[in-house]
């Protein structure tokens, strides 16, 4: 059995999540249940291969249409559930977010 190092507190679902994960490079996608979910990361279930996730890093797609994501990195595989870390970008700067800004009006 696998222990619980986990930082954040995970919200878990009774009902079926069904979402996608997708390389990328939109090259692959797989149909995933969401187990779990906190603010820095996730259990999955994947549906099919898990031969892709060797690539380390991919979106979680939260929605049908794709307006919902967030980037992952892979933390953990077991079987078919996988564990993953959100992966937060660098916020800009406040000089460049300016500039877009005068530029635009």
């Amino acid at each position: 059995m696998m222990r619980d190092n986990r930082q954040a507190n995970r919200v878990r679902f009774e009902h079926k999540h069904i979402v996608s994960i997708m390389g990328v490079d939109g090259t692959w996608r797989r149909t995933c249940i969401l187990l779990d979910a906190s603010g820095s990361g996730a259990k999955l279930e994947v549906e099919g291969s898990i031969d892709p996730l060797k690539a380390q890093e991919f979106f979680l797609v939260l929605s049908s249409t794709g307006l919902a994501f967030r980037r992952c990195e892979l933390i953990w595989v077991d079987g078919a559930q996988v564990g993953v870390h959100f992966v937060i970008g660098k916020a800009k700067s406040k000089g460049v977010a300016e500039k877009r800004l005068v530029g635009s009006q």
